[in-house]
């Protein structure tokens, strides 16, 4: 079975210090991807775009700062649960969005909800839900006869 979470939130788009514009964002998550949370940013002029990242990333970017690579999360203050800077870097460019933690805070206890943190692997499991399956016919099988 195949469940989504979706959620839009508005984040902010720090173009320098002196200037960021508000821009809408949609958050998402699939159970039959449950590692993975989506973010897609609707800039204004542009097509949207999606990036795809770990959802453990974005749950341990709340409290501090963490990311190698093209994704890196933080909380704006070490006091709190605050608002969150999320970085995104393709080469040499860079994007830097503010968020409010709240509504990812609500986004991730969502998925959890539907893929419990730390259960990703059993949501995945091709071999359990074959025996499952397969137990479930052999069972039926036992009472038509």
């Amino acid at each position: 079975m195949r469940d989504t979470v979706q959620a839009e939130v508005t984040m902010s788009f720090v173009v320098s210090h002196d200037l960021s514009f508000r821009i809408p964002v949609e958050l998402g998550y699939d159970s039959a991807d449950p590692y993975a949370v989506e973010i897609t940013f609707h800039l204004p002029g542009d097509a949207p775009v999606t990036w795809a990242f770990a959802r453990e990333l974005l749950l341990d970017g709340l409290s501090g700062p963490i990311g190698e690579g093209d994704v890196h999360i933080a909380p704006t203050s070490p006091k709190g649960l605050s608002d969150v800077f999320i970085r995104l870097q393709v080469g040499g460019e860079r994007a830097l969005f503010r968020s409010a933690a709240a509504p990812l805070v609500a986004f991730l206890d969502r998925t959890d909800r539907l893929v419990p943190f730390g259960e990703e692997r059993t949501a995945i499991d091709p071999v359990g839900d074959l025996e499952a399956e397969l137990d479930r016919i052999l069972a039926e099988d036992r009472y038509a006869g």
